[in-house]
């Protein structure tokens, strides 16, 4: 019937209702629906943007920086400044790794304002 009406292409057109062989509709079960979605596989952890994982020497270089800016911007505090000095002597880069593997910068960035969070205050 719907073939012929509005259809300028020719082509035969199927009904979007499912229907089982006595012509009613099916319904799916939602616990099956849900059970199908329960047993897809998908990755826990999400990298977000893509970006590269910090080598040694990129944390490293970043960690002076961030500790020189916080220094910068505590300045008239030596209080904080003895503090800032004595985390970067005794800053070890590899236990830092370890503590947090598979670090980008927006990480490294987070880790480190939670590290020096304490020191500023």
């Amino acid at each position: 019937m719907f073939n012929s009406v509005n259809n300028p292409f020719n082509r035969a057109i199927s009904s979007s209702t499912s229907s089982d062989s006595n012509g009613r509709r099916q319904k799916e079960d939602p616990k099956e629906e849900l059970k199908k979605y329960i047993d897809e596989d998908e990755p826990d952890e999400v990298l977000i943007g893509g970006l590269p994982i910090l080598t040694e020497d990129e944390i490293l270089a970043m960690t002076r920086q961030y500790i020189a800016k916080l220094k910068n911007e505590h300045e008239e505090n030596e209080k904080v400044q003895k503090k800032l000095d004595k985390y970067l002597e005794n800053f070890d880069v590899k236990k830092f790794m370890k503590k947090n593997p598979n670090m980008t910068s927006p990480d490294f960035y987070m880790v480190m304002y939670n590290e020096t969070e304490g020191l500023v205050k």
